[in-house]
C-alpha cells in the first residue's frame, strides 16, 4: 500500500509543474492525458472514452462524464473521465470544483472538491492528498474553452469491498450514482 502511495504521489508532483502554466489549452489538455501514465502507476487502467457510466451538466453547460470508478490493490479507487464544453463560449469558472476544505486549497486548479458517498455504508470519501497536501486528483485545470474536452481523475480512499456503487459529487454539478469496479 505505501508503494502504490508512493507512486500515486509522484505522479501527482509531476502534474504541480504543469500548474505553473496558468494556461487550459491543448498543452494543458494533453498534461491531462498524462493521467492515464499517473493512473497506470497505481495499477489502474486508462478509462475507455466510450464507456459512459453517468453524465451530467453543471454551470456553464460543461458535461462531466464518469468512464471509470476502478478499486485498485492499494486500497484505492479512482474515478476518471471527462469534462467538455459543448458551448461556444469559454468556461472560466472551476474555481468551485476545488472545494472549500481548507486543506485542498493547496491544489490549486483542480477537482479536489470531489466526494464519493457511500450510503449504504453512511460514509463521505475525500479526494487523497500527497504529503504536501496537494490533491491526488488532476490539477492545472483553470478553464475549458469553447469545444474542448478535458479527461480528469480524483483518487478516493476505498470503501468496503462489499459496496457496489456510490454517488460521486463535484461541486456545481448533480449527483451521479456510479458503479464501482474491481
Amino acid at each position: 500500500m505505501a508503494v502504490a502511495l508512493a507512486l500515486a504521489v509522484g505522479g501527482c508532483g509531476s502534474d504541480s509543474k504543469g500548474d505553473k502554466s496558468g494556461t487550459a489549452s491543448s498543452s494543458s489538455q494533453s498534461k491531462g492525458g498524462s493521467g492515464g501514465s499517473r493512473q497506470s502507476g497505481t495499477s489502474v487502467p486508462a478509462p475507455s472514452p466510450t464507456a459512459k457510466l453517468a453524465e451530467s451538466t453543471g454551470q456553464g453547460g460543461i458535461v462531466l462524464t464518469i468512464n471509470s470508478v476502478a478499486r485498485d490493490s492499494g486500497g484505492f479507487v479512482t474515478v476518471a473521465g471527462q469534462l467538455k464544453n459543448p458551448g461556444a463560449e469559454n468556461f472560466v469558472d472551476t474555481s468551485g470544483w476545488v472545494g472549500t476544505e481548507k486543506d485542498v486549497l493547496a491544489s490549486g486548479d483542480s477537482v479536489a472538491g470531489a466526494t464519493l458517498i457511500d450510503k449504504v455504508g453512511k460514509k463521505r470519501y475525500y479526494v487523497l492528498r500527497d504529503t504536501g497536501g496537494k490533491c491526488l486528483c488532476t490539477m492545472g485545470i483553470v478553464g475549458v474553452k469553447a469545444g474542448q474536452t478535458i479527461p480528469f481523475f480524483a483518487q478516493f480512499p476505498a470503501p468496503p469491498n462489499g459496496t457496489q456503487q456510490v454517488d460521486f459529487q463535484l461541486p456545481t454539478f448533480p449527483t451521479m450514482t456510479v458503479p464501482v469496479s474491481g
